[in-house]
């Protein structure tokens, strides 16, 4: 199903929002010192074409130079793919087909304006950190 819903998303938006990221990952490689956010931008072009089977994680190791790129991304680039992410969203969801493509566009509006100190990983490898279980003991 999630390949079905990937190609769909292809087709439908996700080429122009990657195309997004690409355009702004040159510009920010161009400009030499915010080539990290060229990178990140690219990590998420890549998201943004095949997004589904996929889930965003953030590093609880990111410090506050993470924190400080943010901000800068957050106003060179951010908010321009988050309004885009936010457009797409909205038209996705016009038709009762295009919701599940919607709420997914929804989802990707958080890393696009905070990119830095989150990593984009398989649903499949992905565990959820938690508590562990509870041993019993044997009586």
């Amino acid at each position: 199903m999630k390949t079905v819903l990937n190609v769909i998303w292809l087709l439908l938006c996700g080429v122009w929002m990657a195309i997004g990221y690409v355009v702004a990952g040159i510009i920010c490689c161009i400009l030499i010192i915010t080539i990290p956010f060229g990178i990140a931008s690219f990590r998420m072009a890549n998201y943004a074409l095949w997004p589904f089977g996929r889930t965003v994680v953030r590093k609880p190791s990111a410090g506050a130079m993470s924190l400080i790129g943010n901000i800068i991304w957050l106003l060179v680039a951010g908010i321009w793919l988050a309004i885009g992410h936010i457009a797409t969203g909205i038209a996705m969801c016009l038709t009762i087909i295009g919701i599940p493509l919607g709420i997914a566009s929804f989802k990707m509006v958080p890393v696009s304006l905070l990119p830095l100190g989150a990593r984009i990983v398989s649903k499949d490898e992905y565990m959820p950190a938690g508590p562990p279980p509870v041993q019993r003991p044997a009586y």
